[in-house]
């Protein structure tokens, strides 16, 4: 699992960012100003960092010259400015992007993605469940050494649910997040395709519980 540092004054602003990291698979610290991040930087090791450039004290450029000390983890600033002097003095320090507030979180997961992988940084890393073996990047599923082809939809699905182990979705979350905002369809959509899966992940079906009158969720449990 990848490792994320948020760092930003504004506390709505940390929590909207946790909850989209979270759902793609990554682990999440926070950070309200410089002198924490800095400190957390001293302790711990990230695989990236999302730092604003308006905080109260030390700002985001002084931050960024002062973690680069410490660290070479992608920087992506968060900015409510979008001054071209900004950006160049940002990358100048050592940032690999920028996000102009407001965003969509949608919008900077991806962003995250894309640094991640000019940065040589996998987000999505190999997960075992015993004989269960998922690759997130190769899109590909094992079930006891043979290979299982799986539907694109059911591929993301189980991705989704297996990446947030013991997490449950709603099937309104599922849809949203799997599918799109802007699907259509109904839950039952979602049921069709978890019963499909199960059918295909074999002696495993039993890894996505049904939470009945919520959702469902992964739950590996050794022999």
């Amino acid at each position: 699992m990848a490792s994320m540092l948020i760092v930003d004054d504004d506390l709505y602003l940390r929590k909207l960012v946790l909850t989209y990291a979270q759902l793609e698979q990554f682990d999440c610290r926070e950070a309200e100003n410089g002198a924490q991040a800095l400190e957390l930087l001293r302790k711990t090791a990230f695989d990236i960092i999302l730092l604003d450039v308006m905080m109260p004290g030390q700002d985001g450029f002084e931050t960024l010259a002062e973690l680069r000390k410490l660290t070479d983890a992608p920087v992506i600033m968060l900015t409510a400015r979008g001054e071209e002097y900004d950006k160049l003095l940002g990358f100048h320090l050592g940032a690999d992007d920028y996000v102009q507030k407001p965003f969509s979180p949608k919008e900077l997961m991806a962003r995250v993605g894309a640094v991640l992988k000019r940065a040589g940084h996998a987000a999505g890393k190999r997960m075992v469940f015993g004989g269960l073996v998922i690759e997130p990047e190769a899109r590909s599923v094992q079930v006891d050494g043979k290979m299982v082809s799986l539907p694109p939809k059911e591929f993301d699905l189980l991705l989704k649910l297996a990446g947030n182990e013991r997490m449950v979705f709603t099937r309104e979350q599922l849809l949203d997040q799997v599918w799109g905002f802007d699907y259509y369809g109904d839950a039952r959509t979602v049921d069709t395709h978890i019963k499909s899966l199960r059918e295909h992940l074999g002696p495993y079906r039993r890894v996505i519980e049904t939470v009945w009158g919520v959702g469902y969720k992964f739950a590996y449990k050794e022999n």
